[in-house]
């Protein structure tokens, strides 16, 4: 009898725990879900635009504010992903990787993680800056700047443009549908198609080619449908086998696994193999990735998706992903990257970035680390960014080209003045 009270209570005590431990854990679930999508709410419901109508209006400072936080807070790691695979996409175009195979800026170890780190501080100033900044319009003039030589002498065309425009467009869209917590909302969508659009304007991309160009479309809904529909036309057209896409794409398979073991890297590539579909895999000349290589690479990225929907808060804001420093150095002017993937070009080599456990590593394994000797440890000027047999020249037509798209007002509404 007493032993049996003793179990009794035992057995109640272990029962409430039980309870008490399901009913926190759900109560933590409810509680996540509630603040993943409060954001979001708090987006939408602080917007003027609410209808189909509304969005004819949006302008493009509003849909830069809108996709920032999407990169940034919302999906920071797979909207990074989905514009490198934008990049590496474009490859598998014999025009784009035949020229950057010739070249030699992506196709040479020497050059590649260079050239990569380049394009990306191009694309993350206007990204990261208003589209009425000094700092965006710099860049988007240096862009133009580097490639108005090859288009003048035919060596890149109109379609190469705006199908690489057209990924950068669509990338982020079709990784958040496939692997985030959530799906974007036709505001959100709204918004990337209408700063891309403003982006193809300021690289004077004609929009010919398209359903409703160049300028009869009626809002950034419209224009990323017209995009989708050209761009899988143009890949079924011209993305076909050939040795300019192997090679390149080896190069900057390389470049993503840069920081994986070496007794890894053939893991590494078939994961990469594994993201790419088959029309692209077939363009890279690469083989099929094995199925169990497949199966754990989506189940990974399915279970990720699952315990950030239920299991993990918001990002708050301090915790938001910056790639660029947003003051210039108080001494030569220059910025900064904060992060590096293959080589640490334009890091500040601080105390505690050469002292860190991954400089360290890198160090020790004999991988380039901020060593503020190499890499441009100074920073970078925006105006200079490019192949070092370009980084002083250009610089009067830059400032011209800069200071027209400032006098551009380039955070309207693209749609309303394209019309007008």
């Amino acid at each position: 009898m007493f032993e049996s009270g003793i179990l009794y209570s035992v057995t109640g005590a272990f029962g409430k725990h039980t309870l008490a431990v399901l009913g926190a854990s759900v109560s933590y679930v409810i509680v996540c879900n509630a603040l993943r999508y409060r954001r979001r709410n708090q987006k939408h419901a602080q917007s003027p635009y609410k209808t189909r109508d509304d969005y004819s209006k949006m302008t493009t400072d509003d849909a830069w504010a809108i996709m920032k936080y999407i990169l940034s807070l919302e999906f920071p790691l797979l909207s990074e992903t989905a514009l490198q695979f934008a990049l590496f996409r474009t490859y598998g175009i014999q025009t784009i990787s035949k020229l950057l195979c010739e070249t030699k800026q992506l196709a040479s170890l020497q050059n590649a993680p260079r050239r990569y780190d380049d394009t990306r501080v191009l694309i993350g100033e206007f990204l990261s800056y208003a589209p009425t900044t000094k700092r965006a319009n710099s860049a988007i003039a240096r862009m133009n700047y580097l490639h108005g030589n090859y288009q003048k002498v035919g060596k890149i065309s109109n379609d190469d443009l705006l199908y690489t425009l057209s990924l950068f467009l669509l990338e982020p869209r079709r990784w958040i549908e496939r692997h985030e917590w959530r799906t974007l909302t036709p505001m959100e969508l709204c918004a990337l198609g209408t700063f891309w659009k403003s982006i193809g304007d300021a690289m004077e991309i004609s929009y010919e080619p398209l359903s409703h160009g160049p300028s009869n479309f009626k809002d950034g809904l419209e224009f990323m449908e017209d995009m989708e529909l050209w761009s899988n036309a143009y890949e079924k057209r011209t993305m076909i086998p050939n040795d300019w896409n192997h090679k390149l794409a080896n190069e900057t398979t390389a470049i993503l696994l840069t920081n994986v073991p070496p007794f890894l890297k053939p893991t590494g590539k078939h994961a990469v193999e594994a993201l790419m579909d088959e029309r692209l895999r077939r363009a890279m000349i690469y083989d099929d990735p094995p199925p169990l290589i497949s199966k754990l690479v989506y189940s990974a990225l399915y279970i990720r998706k699952l315990v950030i929907r239920h299991l993990l808060p918001p990002r708050p804001y301090f915790l938001r992903k910056r790639d660029l420093s947003d003051d210039p150095d108080p001494v030569t002017g220059r910025y900064y990257k904060l992060i590096y993937e293959s080589e640490p070009w334009y890091v500040k080599p601080t105390f505690f970035v050469r002292n860190s456990p991954s400089s360290w590593l890198r160090w020790a394994i004999g991988r380039p680390y901020p060593d503020g000797k190499n890499y441009k440890p100074e920073g970078y000027d925006i105006l200079e960014v490019g192949p070092p047999s370009k980084e002083k020249v250009g610089r009067a037509q830059c400032e011209a080209t800069r200071d027209k798209l400032l006098a551009a007002d380039r955070g309207r509404c693209p749609f309303a003045f394209s019309k007008s």
